[in-house]
């Protein structure tokens, strides 16, 4: 744990007219606007309190992290700038764990975005080397950013995750999504990206799941368009998948606008199971569909939060219970 007063250098900035001095351990001070009248939380060293809905600390509702990466990196470039918390934890608030990165770069950092845009485009580089070429393939509400990117700003952008993935983590031959995915992994561990697998159902594959399983509502037939005859297939308190160990049944789900993707949020038959509720991705590539184990989770606000994500909608819920495990 850092202590409030363990460090090795301060700095003064001034953000959002008020004045702080700022630590190198993540602490900031704030200083009255009238001397004569301090507030409760003036003239106090403090690492900020946290925000349960965002996960963010703060003072006085200002998040700590915008006035260190002030004090330490300068002011934001541009208005639209936002601070990365680069080991992906929100309340390591030291200074080399911040920098300023613009709302592209920011959104390609989450790992659910670069893994939807390498499910449409193939890869982060391939939307990155032509982001027009993909204008029309999203049309989520939450992805229309994707239609004003231009090819200035995307290789600007790519240069720069090149250089942080090389800094961080070398990719080793890897891609840019792989990074995207390891970076809230511990330091110096890389995550095996596994290939598909064949389940117990026919026309079917797996990934990111272990035991062989059969999904039952997985069409023999799939006709013009292979995802719409699955979602039809999908009723709720259906079985979606079952194996030697566990049988899921369907709590809901979703298709994406192109109609080329499926969601399905899922609770586990048996309510002794640890973590019960689990999140399923499915698409069809080469005549085969290939379903993908988006996680397992204690708590089904936890599951609903991903399932809306996943979506490209927004999550109003705050932290669920597995944000903090």
């Amino acid at each position: 744990m850092v202590e409030l007063n363990h460090f090795e250098k301060v700095c003064e900035c001034i953000y959002k007219v008020e004045r702080y001095s700022v630590r190198d351990n993540g602490a900031v001070l704030r200083f009255p606007l009238d001397i004569r009248r301090p507030r409760p939380t003036d003239n106090k060293w403090t690492f900020g309190k946290l925000n349960s809905k965002t996960g963010y600390l703060e003072i006085a509702s200002v998040r700590i992290h915008r006035i260190v990466a002030t004090a330490f990196h300068g002011e934001p470039p541009t208005k639209e700038h936002v601070v990365d918390h680069i080991d992906t934890n929100k309340q390591n608030n030291s200074p080399d764990n911040l920098r300023w990165v613009t709302r592209l770069e920011n959104i390609l950092l989450n790992p659910i975005t670069a893994r939807r845009i390498e499910l449409v485009c193939g890869s982060v580089e391939a939307f990155l080397a032509n982001p027009s070429k993909f204008r029309d393939k999203f049309q989520e509400p939450n992805y229309k950013w994707m239609c004003t990117v231009n090819i200035q700003e995307a290789q600007t952008s790519k240069e720069r995750l090149l250089a942080w993935a090389e800094s961080e983590k070398p990719l080793q031959g890897g891609t840019l999504g792989e990074w995207i995915y390891n970076r809230s992994l511990p330091k110096g561990q890389v995550e095996k990206v596994p290939d598909f697998t064949n389940s117990l159902t026919q026309n079917a594959k797996q990934k990111n799941w272990k035991t062989p399983t059969e999904f039952p509502c997985c069409p023999q037939e799939s006709g013009s368009n292979p995802i719409i005859s699955y979602f039809a297939n999908l009723k709720r308190e259906n079985i979606f998948s079952q194996n030697e160990y566990s049988k899921s049944i369907i709590e809901n789900f979703a298709i994406s606008k192109d109609e080329n993707v499926l969601w399905i949020m899922c609770k586990n038959f048996d309510d002794s199971a640890i973590k019960p509720y689990s999140l399923a991705e499915v698409t069809y590539q080469n005549g085969i569909f290939i379903h993908n184990s988006l996680g397992s989770f204690f708590q089904k606000d936890s599951a609903e939060k991903q399932f809306t994500i996943a979506q490209g909608l927004e999550w109003t819920g705050g932290l669920t219970f597995d944000d903090l495990c």
